[in-house]
C-alpha cells in the first residue's frame, strides 16, 4: 500500500478511470485516454477514442446515449463526422430541438466484448438513456481475444481479476519492467509501422469449428450475456447491433488447400461463378460459407449473429438492431459488397448512414425518441444535409489505401499515386498523416471558403465544427448566420436557438431577435426583446420593442381585415422603415406580401 501510495503521489502511471473531468470545462466529464490500456498487453497498442464531453450533472431535457464497440462502432476510417453516431446525433438534434442530445461514443479500435463489458458496467452510474452496441468482429483478434498477441489465457475469472490489477501503479510498474527485460531475453520488440492488425494478429490460422475458433464464441457469449443481464436488472434499454462484413467481393485472406473440402477459396470462387450467371440465392450461401472457412478470423462467424439475437429474446430492456438485415434489404439482389463496405468489415459514408438509420428507426419503434412531425427528417434527407465534406470522404480513402497496402491486403500503392491540388485534397493528405488535427482542416476549409465567399461550403464546416464540439455557443451562432446569408431560414432559426438555449447574454438575444425581425416574424421576436428591456438593456431596445408592440398589432389587423388592407400594409412598411428594414418595408408597400 504504501509503494501504492508513492507511485501515486509522484504521478507514475496512468489513472485508468473510464470518465475523467474534462480539463475546460470542469462541469463535464470525458472519456480517459488511458482507459484502454488495461485491456492491452503492451500500451503501444492500446488505443484511444472519442472526447465527446458531457455535463456531470445531467440536465432535466437531455437525452444521453453512450455507444459501445470495435472500430466499425467508432466509424474507421473517417471517424468524427463519418460515425454513425455522428449521423444519429446530427439528425436526433434537428428533430429534437427542445433536447439537449448526447451521444458518447467509446468505440475503439482493436478492442472485442472484454473491453465493452468492462466500460459498459461502469455506465449504469451516469444516467444513460439507451445503450447501443456493435461489436462481435474483434473476438479473435482484439485485446484479450482468443488468438491476439494480447492474450493472457481463457479464464474469465482471472483475466478480470488481472484487468482490476492493472488498474493499480504498482502493477503497472511491473508491467514496465518486465518489458524492459523482453529484449534482453531474446523476445523481439514489436514494429510499431506494421498495421495494428498485424501487431494484434498472433495465431493467424483458426480452422472452422476448431478449439479456438470455439473459445472464442463462448467468451463473445459469456461476455455479452454478462453485459446483457447487468442492464436488464437495471431497466436501462440496450441497442444490440447484428454485424455485418464483406461477402462478395473479398476474397479469404488464408484457406485451406483448394483440394479441401475446407477450402474457403474453393467456395468463395464457386460463389463468384454463381453470381455472374445470376444465382444470387446460392451465391451468397457460398460467400458466407467461403466467410465461415476463411482461418483468418477478422469478420465475425455467423454464430455471433446468433447469440446477439439470443440476447434479445433472453433479456428484457435487450433491443436487437438487425444492422446485417437492413444492409440486405439495401445490397444489390441481397449480397453485401463493395457498395456499402470499403474492405472487410468497415462501411463507406453511405453504409454509416445506413447503419445510423437502423439504430434510429429502432430507438423510434421502442419509444426512445418521439420527434414532432414538423421535425422529421427522412433518409434521403439526412444524406442531402449531412455536414460531411469532401476532406472527410477523401481521408476515410487516404486511410483505407494505407491500410490495404499493408497485411493482410498487401495491395500496394500505385507508384505513380498523387495527391491533388484542390482545397480539400491538400487538407486531406495531411490529415491522414497526422500532420493536421481534423479541427485544424475544418478550421482551414471554413477560412478559405469565406474568402471564397463559398458561404455554403463555410456552413458545411461550421456545422462539422458543431456535432464536433455541440457545447460551444459561437460555432451556432456562426451557423446560424451562414443558414441566414444562404437562404435557409428553417436552419438559421434552429442554430440561432441552440445558440440562445447555450447562451441567453445580451448579444446573442440580439441576434435572434434580428433575425425574426429580418424574417418578417416580429412576434416571436417579442418576447425575447421583452426579456431585454425588462434586464434594462438599453433605451434602444425599448424603442425598438414600442415599434414590434405597434408592428405586431398592425399585421394582426392584417390577418383579421379589421381596416382596409392597402392602408394596413402602409402601416406596416412603415413600422419596418422605422427598424431600417427596407427590403420587408418595399415589399408590403408594393403588396407583395
Amino acid at each position: 500500500m504504501l509503494i501504492e501510495f508513492c507511485l501515486r503521489a509522484f504521478h507514475y502511471g496512468h489513472d485508468t478511470s473510464l470518465f475523467i473531468p474534462y480539463p475546460d470545462d470542469t462541469s463535464k466529464l470525458v472519456m480517459n485516454r488511458y482507459a484502454s490500456e488495461p485491456y492491452f498487453s503492451d500500451s503501444i497498442n492500446a488505443t484511444k477514442g472519442y472526447i465527446e464531453p458531457f455535463d456531470k450533472v445531467k440536465k432535466a431535457n437531455t437525452l444521453r446515449i453512450f455507444v459501445l464497440g470495435e472500430s466499425t462502432g467508432e466509424g474507421y476510417p473517417y471517424f468524427h463526422n463519418g460515425s454513425f453516431h455522428r449521423w444519429l446525433q446530427y439528425r436526433l438534434m434537428r428533430e429534437l430541438p427542445q433536447s439537449n442530445i448526447e451521444i458518447i461514443n467509446l468505440s475503439l479500435t482493436a478492442v472485442n466484448s472484454y473491453t465493452v463489458l468492462g466500460f459498459g458496467k461502469q455506465l449504469a452510474d451516469y444516467h444513460p438513456d439507451a445503450i447501443l452496441v456493435y461489436v462481435g468482429h474483434n473476438e479473435y483478434y482484439g485485446a484479450l481475444g482468443i488468438a491476439s498477441t494480447s492474450r493472457i489465457g481463457s479464464n474469465r475469472f482471472l483475466i478480470n481479476c488481472l484487468l482490476a490489477m492493472k488498474r493499480l501503479r504498482i502493477v503497472q510498474w511491473l508491467n514496465n519492467m518486465l518489458s524492459l527485460l523482453k529484449p534482453a531475453a531474446g523476445r523481439t520488440n514489436q514494429d510499431i509501422r506494421e498495421n495494428l492488425m498485424k501487431r494484434m494478429a498472433g495465431k493467424q490460422q483458426l480452422p472452422y469449428k476448431g478449439e479456438a475458433y470455439n473459445k472464442g464464441i463462448r467468451q463473445f457469449s459469456e461476455n455479452l450475456t454478462e453485459l446483457c443481464s447487468f442492464y436488464s436488472g437495471k431497466k436501462i434499454p440496450i441497442f444490440l447491433s447484428t454485424v455485418f462484413s464483406n461477402e462478395k467481393d473479398l476474397s479469404p485472406f488464408i484457406s485451406a488447400p483448394i483440394d479441401s473440402p475446407l477450402s474457403a477459396l474453393k467456395i468463395y470462387n464457386q460463389g463468384k461463378n454463381e453470381y455472374a450467371r445470376g444465382l444470387y440465392t446460392d451465391a451468397k450461401k457460398d460467400f458466407i460459407q467461403a466467410k465461415e472457412l476463411d482461418m483468418l478470423r477478422f469478420r465475425a462467424p455467423e454464430a455471433m449473429n446468433q447469440i446477439i439475437k439470443e440476447m434479445g429474446s433472453r433479456f428484457n430492456f435487450v433491443h436487437i438492431v438487425d444492422s446485417k438485415a437492413f444492409y440486405e434489404q439495401h445490397a444489390l439482389h441481397g449480397v453485401l459488397g463493395n457498395e456499402m463496405l470499403l474492405e472487410h468489415v468497415h462501411p463507406n459514408l453511405f453504409g454509416y448512414a445506413l447503419l445510423s438509420e437502423a439504430f434510429y428507426q429502432s430507438l423510434k419503434t421502442h419509444k426512445l425518441i418521439s420527434p414532432g412531425v414538423g421535425n422529421l427528417i427522412t433518409f434521403n434527407e439526412l444524406l442531402k444535409q449531412m455536414p460531411i465534406t469532401k476532406i472527410d470522404s477523401l481521408f476515410g480513402s487516404y486511410q483505407i489505401m494505407m491500410l490495404k497496402s499493408g497485411w493482410p491486403f498487401n495491395q500496394k500503392i500505385a507508384k505513380d499515386f498523387k495527391v491533388g491540388n484542390s482545397l480539400s485534397e491538400r487538407l486531406a493528405g495531411p490529415l491522414s498523416v497526422g500532420s493536421i488535427t481534423w479541427r485544424q482542416a475544418m478550421d482551414d476549409l471554413y477560412s478559405q471558403s469565406m474568402k471564397n465567399n463559398d458561404e455554403a461550403e463555410a456552413l458545411k464546416a461550421t456545422e462539422a465544427i458543431i456535432l464536433d464540439q455541440p457545447f460551444k455557443p459561437s460555432n451556432y451562432l456562426f451557423a446560424g448566420r451562414l443558414a441566414f446569408d444562404t437562404g435557409q431560414e428553417k436552419k438559421a432559426e434552429f442554430y440561432f436557438k441552440k445558440c440562445y438555449a447555450l447562451d441567453p447574454s445580451p448579444n446573442i438575444t440580439e441576434s435572434l431577435i434580428l433575425f425574426y425581425i429580418k424574417t418578417d416574424q416580429p412576434e416571436k421576436a417579442l418576447p425575447y426583446l421583452k426579456v431585454m428591456t425588462e434586464k434594462g438593456e438599453g433605451q434602444n431596445l425599448i424603442n425598438m420593442q414600442a415599434i414590434v408592440d405597434i408592428l405586431v398589432s398592425d399585421k394582426k389587423s392584417l390577418e383579421n381585415q379589421q381596416l382596409n388592407k392597402k392602408e394596413i400594409m402602409s402601416k406596416i412598411s412603415a413600422d419596418y422603415l422605422k427598424l431600417g428594414e427596407k427590403k420587408l418595408a418595399m415589399d408590403y408597400l408594393n403588396d407583395k406580401k
